[in-house]
Order: C-alpha cells, then sequence, then structure tokens
C-alpha cells in the first residue's frame, strides 16, 4: 500500500503536538510495511522564501499553486492508493482536496482542530469558549476580534478561506476524528456518518508501569485555554503540602503565573520545558496526571502518555478529554462505529461514592472547568490514584496502544483504496 502523507509543519519554535503525532505516524506505518510518501512544507521555509513567493503567501491558504504543481507530478509518478491530509495551512492549502481527487485519489483527514469552522482552531477567544462563527457563511466574528495571529486582515484571509471551501471539506472521502466530540463537531458540519472513523492518536510503549509516585502533574503550553490559572486557583484553595506536590511542565505566555505559585508556595515546582527523558520523568514521579483545558481541547497527547504509564487523569469535562478518560463511554474500545457518540460528563456518575460534579471513568476523573469543581476533586484524585492505576494502563492497550492504533488506520486506508471515490 502506498500512501502519500500531506503536512504543513508548524514552527518549530512553537512545540506541537501535530509534528511530533505525524512524524510518529509516518514511522509507524513503515514499520508496518507501509510506503509512505511524504508530502511535506513547513512554516519555518517562509523567511528564506523568494520575494515573489512571499507575495503569493495570503492567497496559499485558498490555492497554494506551487503545492499543487508538486502535488501532481508526486501522484503522477508515484500513482497512491490514498493521500492523508493533516495540517494544510498556510502552504499546502485544502486545494490538495481537489488535487488528489483529480487524480482520482481518495482523501483522508485527521481533524487535530476546529478550523472547518474557526479561524484560530480552537473554539477560543478572551479568556472563554467562542462559537461565534457556527454556522456562518464567513466569519466576520473572526476578522473583528483578528482571531487569527491577532491580525485583522490575515483573519479575513483565514475566513474566506474556510468559506471558499467548505465544499471542499464536505468532498472528503473519510474524516479521522480523534475523539467522539470531534465526530460530533463534523456531523454538524454537515459530515455523515458513513465518512467519520473514531481513531485517535497513540504514544509508544514505555513498557510497564513505574510504581506510583505521589502528587499531581500537569504538562502543557502554558496558556490561557489549557487552565493553568485554573488549576493554581483550585490548587490555592487547600493547604500547603496536604495534596503532595504539583509538578507543572511547560512554557508559554503565562508561565510568570506558575514561577510566582513556586515562590509563593514549596508543594508548587515549575519544571519548565521538558525533553523526553524529563517528560518521562515526571510522570513517573506523579501519581495524576492533571488536563485542566478551559476550551474544548481535541486530544491532549499528556494524557495519553499518563495513561500509558498507568497514571490516572483528572480532568475538565470538554472536549476529548472525557473520551480519553473514559467517562463518555468507559468500556468502548476506539473505532467500534463509524462515530461514536459523546454524553456530557460534568455533573456526578460513575459510581455511588463519587461526591456530586464528578465524573469517574476507567481512567480518570472529569469535573466542570471551574476552580471549586476542580478544587473538590483534587483529594478525591489523589486518595482513588492507586485504584485506577491498572484501569488506566488498561485503556492504553486497548485504545491507543501504536499497534491497535496503526492497525485502525491501515484499515481505513484499505477500505478508500478499494473503493475510490473521486470527485
Amino acid at each position: 500500500m502506498r500512501i502519500v502523507v500531506a503536512h504543513n509543519r508548524y514552527r518549530e519554535a512553537q512545540p506541537s503536538g501535530e509534528n511530533t503525532i505525524v512524524d510518529s505516524e509516518i514511522a509507524q506505518l513503515t514499520a508496518a510495511g507501509v510506503e509512505v510518501l511524504p508530502f511535506i512544507r513547513s512554516s519555518d521555509e517562509i523567511p528564506s522564501m523568494s520575494k515573489a513567493a512571499k507575495a503569493l503567501l495570503p492567497i496559499s491558504p485558498i490555492w497554494a499553486p506551487r503545492a499543487q504543481h508538486d502535488l501532481s507530478r508526486l501522484l503522477t509518478e508515484h500513482r497512491p492508493d490514498v493521500l492523508h491530509l493533516h495540517n494544510p495551512y498556510p502552504l499546502i492549502s485544502p486545494w490538495v482536496v481537489r488535487t488528489a481527487h483529480r487524480h482520482g485519489v481518495p482523501v483522508v483527514q485527521t481533524v487535530h482542530n476546529y478550523r472547518q469552522v474557526c479561524s484560530s482552531g480552537i473554539y477560543f477567544r478572551d479568556g472563554v469558549i467562542c462559537q461565534d462563527c457556527k454556522g456562518r457563511a464567513l466569519g466576520v466574528p473572526a476578522i473583528k476580534h483578528r482571531c487569527y495571529r491577532d491580525s485583522a486582515v490575515q483573519s479575513a484571509l483565514m475566513a474566506t478561506t474556510l468559506a471558499v471551501h467548505r465544499g471542499t471539506w464536505r468532498s472528503v472521502d473519510r474524516y479521522i476524528a480523534l475523539t467522539s466530540a470531534i465526530a460530533d463537531h463534523l456531523r454538524d458540519y454537515g459530515i455523515s456518518d458513513e465518512r467519520i472513523v473514531v481513531k485517535p492518536n497513540s504514544v509508544p510503549d514505555p513498557g510497564r508501569p513505574a510504581p506510583l509516585g505521589d502528587g499531581f502533574l500537569y504538562m502543557a503550553r502554558l496558556s490561557p485555554e489549557k487552565g493553568v490559572d485554573l488549576l493554581l486557583d483550585a490548587w490555592r484553595r487547600h493547604p500547603v503540602g496536604s495534596l503532595g506536590t504539583l509538578r507543572v511542565a511547560g512554557d508559554g505566555e503565562l508561565r510568570p503565573l506558575v514561577e510566582a505559585a513556586a515562590a509563593e508556595r514549596p508543594d508548587v515546582v515549575y519544571l519548565g520545558q521538558l525533553d523526553r527523558a524529563g517528560v518521562q520523568a515526571a510522570v513517573e514521579a506523579s501519581a495524576v496526571v492533571i488536563a485542566a483545558a478551559m476550551w474544548h481541547d481535541v486530544l491532549p497527547t499528556v494524557i495519553i502518555e499518563a495513561l500509558a504509564n498507568g497514571r490516572p487523569v483528572l480532568g475538565t469535562a470538554l472536549g476529548g478529554i472525557p473520551y480519553l478518560v473514559g467517562a463518555d463511554a468507559p468500556h468502548e474500545p476506539a473505532g467500534t462505529g463509524p462515530a461514536e457518540n459523546a454524553s456530557a460528563v460534568a455533573g456526578g456518575g460513575g459510581g455511588s461514592a463519587m461526591p456530586a460534579g464528578i465524573g469517574l471513568g476507567e481512567a480518570g476523573w472529569v469535573v466542570a472547568p471551574e476552580p471549586a469543581a476542580l478544587a473538590a476533586a483534587l483529594p478525591v484524585a489523589r486518595a482513588g490514584a492507586s485504584g485506577l492505576t491498572l484501569g488506566a494502563r488498561a485503556r492504553y492497550e486497548r485504545t491507543f496502544h501504536p499497534d491497535v492504533v496503526t492497525k485502525r488506520l491501515i484499515d481505513i486506508y484499505a477500505s478508500l483504496a478499494r473503493t475510490p471515490n473521486p470527485v
């Protein structure tokens, strides 16, 4: 089987889980015997482009003529079975879907964010969830609020791109929804169930989990939508040392808040930005991993890292987090149907001993994204961590292990390769 993987890499200066996932997926497919033809562009190329190329950048999200030319040549020469698209912006453009279809090549897209509708891709603005552009022919609110790169001009270009390519997105042969929540997003956009498959990402198997550590680990970009300020507010509602240690890893605009908390309380430790070995050490030192997202976070890789290491997760009941910890369908393996159905988990459930407002899943707990709710759940999670370690590891092995996920992906390719649907 021969697959083109198309992806516009995010800048290396901006840590990107999506870049990491694409690299990992290519390696896993290659190891499984799939011939992968990478069609990769990088936003790091932009500063070194010629003046003529830079002059075309404003239209690149809509069309990207050089990318279409290069892709056409690749498709003609290698005649792949499927094109698998990840991020098309800004140098590839959704137009590659049309280019692939013109060559009779079916297209799969993994949906990593909400950019079919939202110019910023995260449904989050000014500290709160925002869906003002949902259902609009043109995302005028995105232009008004400068949602894309804090620029009215660039926001207008992105909003126009989304409007132009509404038909393009609806022609994709198969969508890979990373969680049941993304499947719901696609259905709301008008994609039929038979073109949606739930297949999460994976992380390498670290092997047998180390004995449970102590305290909590938060590991994410230190930005408002990731909720580190929410976590610190909840943490301060408990006496110093009563919950063990809170370790915070990552970097971003809210780093001063974390540094101030670490200076204020000895039970808060700031680890900075960690390399791969540092991530593993931090996970092993902790008992519970926290995902305090304030937005509909699609699929935080840190949660899969936690489950692989037998660490349960305390998260907010937003986006893909309930799916990841098994709080929306605790005993369903990934991809059991065309699009698994999400359910809200913000008010109780999962066992009679659970305090009201805490949802319990196979591999962790979810609560409303509010300081009081998170504060109430912290001692519950600390006390219950040892009881969910086996469930966390079992959920990883059944749903997020590379062998399981890669087989699922190859099956998706095979189903399309047998029945291409050119437009």
